[in-house]
């Protein structure tokens, strides 16, 4: 419904299924939540306008997304790629900054909302808004744009549906439907979790009468998107031609399987139309067209992203053959992006010789680009950790490249999330006490400030198990599923612990009563949420 590309995305059975399961999550608000009459009437008529208030609140919103988010964290195809994550949130953390300064994103929505970006292992090229301030981006979208600034683009832009409450809004012109078409879009919902054919019969014949009038509303609000989010980019610092830019991809691969003949029946509006709303918005004398020439982190993430969204072994011995068949008069950040590609391949295909050698051409390449050479290393301590064929001290040898400095705690400030993280693998793989301590602490400083971090807190506690830590391994597990919104999921953890806490005994001086208060504490506080998810099913 608000999904940029959706046009392009594989009909698969699972897709399908999982939204006609969101159908049923906006039919149910859509049942639940009534709209006052003079609302009915201004949505009659028109859009409201730039920043008009909703009848959804914000609190009703974000349980919304809370509810589909659940399903996306359980999904298989649901991915944490550390290095991927800390790219995308390098050009989204400034997004939100700006919209904060325009205005768009108002201090209650920044305070109730969630603003977590969602990476999902799927090639199509995709990003999409969910109520409540989470986004589902596609590895097959970080895999296809030029640069960052195209990225921006479309965060942006999904971004400022949500900053507009386009959800909500569109909620409540669904509210001006008749029973019947709501409860033919429940069936069809529920039918799609049997059959997902009859399921999409129900839906598409309870729609039909309505359709033209749901279409123009959506195409005002991608046009509002398309406006707000442009806003937001260019005040984020990103070029505005990757907002052309991006549009120019989707053209591309509209005509691929869309004549555009058919405006009506679009949910987006036409390509060329947002092309020359862009173009007409770009600074005076400004080219309306650029090439792009990607830089070296940029290609050589790309690079990551289609390794992990393709992992067939035919996929990732492609990459070796592109590496061994490379020009040397290719641009230096394709070279860069095919070694780095080839490399992680052949570590995932455990030919950890090959991987090597790839990495080795990979270091002459970006050795003058420090944000690339930071990459490389990542993707190096990767490649050894992956081989398992070195001592002890070869395995603690990698740690500097990701900055621990058991002499020097305090430069864990300056560690950026695969750092820690690889870090974390590092300590395990090494088996030390003193490295395993001196990571726990730099994962818990982490965490203070970043507790939604559900593999910050899996580590930690694979961490705390390792040196017998049971009570606070099993705590740091129910963080992670909080983190999830798996509030069952954290309660059981929390109830082994207590569990082992009487097994232990009074007489039990390993037993640390600080950390059972504590255990004690969050089982509360979780089991008061867990009854508020059990009340919205």
């Amino acid at each position: 419904m608000l999904m940029l590309l959706d046009q392009f995305k594989p009909k698969t059975r699972v897709s399908l299924i999982l939204k006609e399961r969101v159908a049923l999550f906006f039919a149910a608000i859509c049942l639940a939540l009534p709209i006052p009459l003079q609302a009915q009437a201004n949505l009659a008529s028109t859009l409201p306008l730039l920043g008009d208030g909703s009848d959804m609140s914000a609190s009703a919103e974000r349980r919304l997304g809370d509810r589909i988010a659940r399903e996306l964290y359980r999904d298989p195809d649901f991915i944490d790629d550390p290095v991927l994550t800390d790219y995308v949130q390098g050009i989204w953390q400034p997004l939100l900054a700006a919209a904060r300064v325009r205005g768009d994103l108002t201090p209650e929505l920044d305070e109730r909302f969630a603003w977590r970006i969602v990476l999902g292992r799927d090639r199509s090229v995709n990003a999409f808004a969910l109520p409540g301030g989470y986004f589902g981006v596609h590895l097959g979208l970080l895999a296809v744009v030029s640069s960052r600034d195209e990225l921006a683009s479309v965060l942006g832009h999904e971004l400022s549906h949500v900053t507009q409450r386009h959800i909500s809004r569109l909620i409540a012109k669904n509210n001006q439907q008749t029973p019947w078409m709501i409860g033919a879009m429940i069936l069809g919902a529920l039918a799609a979790s049997k059959n997902p054919e009859a399921g999409n019969a129900l839906i598409v014949g309870g729609q039909a009468l309505s359709a033209q009038s749901q279409l123009n509303f959506s195409r005002d609000m991608e046009r509002e998107a398309d406006r707000v989010g442009f806003g937001v980019m260019t005040q984020a610092g990103f070029e505005a031609q990757g907002f052309v830019g991006m549009f120019d991809k989707l053209q591309q691969a509209a005509r691929l399987n869309d004549s555009g003949a058919y405006p009506y029946l679009r949910s987006h509006p036409l390509t060329t139309e947002r092309i020359a709303d862009m173009q007409s918005r770009l600074p005076l004398g400004a080219p309306h067209s650029v090439e792009v020439v990607p830089g070296m982190t940029h290609a050589m993430l790309t690079a990551r992203a289609r390794v992990l969204a393709n992992p067939g072994a035919d996929a990732l011995r492609g990459w070796q053959a592109q590496a061994d068949n490379l020009a040397p008069n290719q641009a230096v950040a394709q070279q860069a992006g095919t070694l780095y590609g080839a490399a992680m391949a052949v570590s995932r295909l455990r030919d950890a010789a090959q991987a090597r050698k790839q990495f080795a051409r990979l270091q002459k390449v970006v050795a003058d680009d420090p944000e690339a050479v930071r990459q490389m290393r990542w993707l190096g301590v990767e490649i050894e950790l992956a081989a398992r064929d070195r001592s002890r001290p070869q395995v603690l040898a990698l740690a500097s490249s990701v900055g621990l400095d058991l002499a020097n705690p305090a430069a864990a400030a300056a560690l950026r999330r695969p750092d820690l993280l690889l870090q974390a693998q590092i300590a395990m793989q090494a088996g030390q006490d003193g490295v395993m301590d001196s990571v726990a602490q730099n994962l818990q400083s982490w965490l203070v400030s970043q507790p939604q971090d559900a593999l910050a807190w899996q580590w930690l506690a694979s961490i705390y198990a390792a040196q017998n830590q049971s009570l606070r391994a099993l705590r740091a597990e129910a963080e992670a599923r909080v983190a999830q919104l798996d509030y069952a999921g954290a309660l059981d953890r929390l109830k082994a612990a207590q569990d082992r806490l009487r097994a232990a005994g009074a007489s039990d001086s390993s037993a640390d009563h600080i950390d059972a208060s504590i255990i004690d504490t969050r089982r509360r506080q979780i089991e008061v949420l867990f009854k508020e998810q059990a009340l919205e099913r």
